[in-house]
C-alpha cells in the first residue's frame, strides 16, 4: 500500500444460516453465495454460520480463482462457523473464544456448543487488521437472559481489538453482533474502541430502510422476532477505524432486500451487507489512537456494568440452587448406601422396597448429583467471569472519571 495513495476496498459480510439438516435450502443457498461472490469479485468476504466444513470446502474450491486466500476458524463442539475469503494474502490468523457463551443445558439455542468467537486476519499487502465475529443471539428481547453474556462478549471484543491492533493502521470488523444500534453493547464497543459504523458514515446507501438486516420481506426470517419492529432490525454490521496515518471513508453501503440479486430466494435469513471503503495515507500520522473516549463513554460503561452486575446476582442464585440440589442428592445417595449396607449386613429389617425400584432410585439420585454438580461448577465459572468483567469495568470507569 506504500505506493498507492488510495485503496478502494470492497467488503461483503453475511450471516449464512447454514446449519446442516436444519436450515432450509442450505445447499442451494451456499452454491448461490459462491456463484455471487465469484461474479462480484469483492476484496474481502466475511461469513458467519458456515457450520459445515464441507460447505466451506466447496466454497473454497469454487472461489479459489478470485479469492486465493481463505481461512476457516474452528472452535467449540460444532465449530465457530466463521470463515474469511480474501483477494490479498493473509499473513496470520487468530481465534479468540469468548469466556461466556450461554448455557449448555439450553439445547434448543445451541450457542454454547458452537463456541462463539472472533476471528482475526492480518493482511500482508497492507497494515490492515480485519475481524469476523458473531455474538450470542438474543432470542427474546423482553426477557433477555443472555444480555449479561453478550455484554461480556462485547467487552472482551473491545479489549481484544485494543490489544491486537497496535501494529495495524486500519481495523475492519464485520459480523452478526445480535444487537440493535442503540443497545448498550454496541455503544460500549464503539465508544471503547472508536470504531465507526459504515451505515452511519456512508456517503451513499442502497438497500433496506434503516439498513435493516432482518426484514419481513425475507421468506426465511422468523416473523415473530419482528412483531415489535415492522420495518425490521439491524444486527449485522461493518465497522472500521483508521489508527495512524490513514483515513477511511465509506463511499457506499448496500444491503440485499429480501432476495439475492437475480433469483427468487434470499442468501440467508439475514441480509448481506456490502461496503466500499476508501483507505488513504496522509502526509503525517494523524495521532489518533484506538479507544479515544467520547464524553458519554462513562455513562455507557456504568450502564453496562449495572447489567453485568444483575447477571452476576442471577448467576450466584443459580449457583446456590444447583449447589443445594447437589448436597441433597449426595445426602440421599449416602442414605441409600447406608440402607443397602445395613440390609446386606443383616443389621436392619428386610429391604422395604423392591430391589429394582431401589436400584432405579439410586441411579436417579446419582444422575441428579452429577447434573447438579456440573451446573454448580458451570455457574461458579460464570460468576467468576461476570465478576471479573464487572471489576474491569469499574477500573475503566474510575479512570474515565479521573481523567481531566
Amino acid at each position: 500500500m506504500e505506493g498507492e495513495p488510495t485503496l478502494r476496498l470492497r467488503i461483503f459480510n453475511l450471516n449464512c444460516w447454514a446449519i446442516r439438516y436444519l436450515s432450509k435450502r442450505r445447499q442451494q443457498r451456499v452454491r448461490l453465495i459462491g456463484d455471487t461472490l465469484r461474479q462480484e469479485g469483492f476484496d474481502l468476504v466475511l461469513l458467519q454460520e458456515v457450520w459445515s466444513e464441507q460447505d466451506y470446502g466447496e466454497l473454497k474450491v469454487k472461489l479459489a480463482g478470485c479469492y486465493p486466500f481463505s481461512h476457516y476458524f474452528r472452535s467449540g463442539v460444532i465449530g465457530s462457523g466463521l470463515c474469511v475469503f480474501s483477494r490479498f494474502p493473509i499473513l496470520d490468523t487468530l481465534l479468540y473464544q469468548y469466556s461466556l457463551n450461554g448455557y449448555p443445558y439450553m439445547l434448543q439455542h445451541g450457542d454454547w456448543f458452537c463456541g462463539k468467537s472472533v476471528g482475526l486476519q492480518d493482511r500482508v499487502s497492507a497494515p490492515l487488521l480485519s475481524l469476523s465475529l458473531q455474538l450470542h443471539a438474543e432470542y427474546c428481547r423482553d426477557k433477555d437472559a443472555y444480555l449479561p453474556h453478550r455484554l461480556v462478549q462485547a467487552w472482551e471484543l473491545a479489549q481484544f481489538i485494543r490489544h491486537t491492533s497496535k501494529a495495524a493502521d486500519v481495523v475492519l470488523l464485520g459480523g452478526d453482533l445480535n444487537m440493535h444500534p442503540e443497545d448498550v453493547g454496541i455503544r460500549l464497543l464503539r465508544g471503547w474502541t472508536g470504531l465507526q459504523d459504515a451505515f452511519a458514515e456512508a456517503m451513499h446507501f442502497e438497500g433496506c430502510k434503516n439498513g435493516c438486516t432482518l426484514v419481513p420481506d425475507n421468506c426465511f426470517t422468523d416473523k415473530s422476532d419482528l412483531l415489535p419492529f415492522p420495518l425490521g432490525i439491524r444486527i449485522d454490521y461493518i465497522l472500521y477505524k483508521a489508527i495512524s496515518s490513514f483515513t477511511v471513508k465509506c463511499e457506499e453501503l448496500k444491503t440485499t432486500t429480501g432476495r439475492a440479486p437475480g433469483v427468487d430466494i434470499p442468501f440467508s435469513d439475514h441480509e448481506a451487507v456490502m461496503a466500499t471503503l476508501h483507505i488513504q495515507r496522509q502526509g503525517q500520522p494523524a495521532g489518533a489512537t484506538l479507544g479515544t473516549a467520547d464524553p458519554a463513554l462513562a455513562d455507557v460503561v456504568t450502564e453496562a456494568r449495572a447489567e453485568v452486575g444483575a447477571g452476576l446476582r442471577a448467576a450466584r442464585r443459580q449457583r446456590y440452587s444447583s449447589g443445594r440440589m447437589a448436597v441433597l442428592a449426595l445426602l440421599l445417595l449416602l442414605l441409600q448406601a447406608a440402607a443397602a449396607l445395613a440390609t446386606l449386613a443383616g443389621l436392619g429389617a428386610e429391604q422395604p422396597f423392591p430391589k429394582l425400584s431401589f436400584c432405579l432410585l439410586a441411579f436417579l439420585t446419582l444422575g441428579v448429583l452429577v447434573l447438579a454438580t456440573g451446573l454448580h461448577l458451570f455457574h461458579t465459572m460464570e460468576v467468576k467471569m461476570l465478576h471479573g468483567t464487572e471489576d474491569q469495568m469499574w477500573m475503566v470507569l474510575r479512570a474515565l472519571q479521573e481523567r481531566p
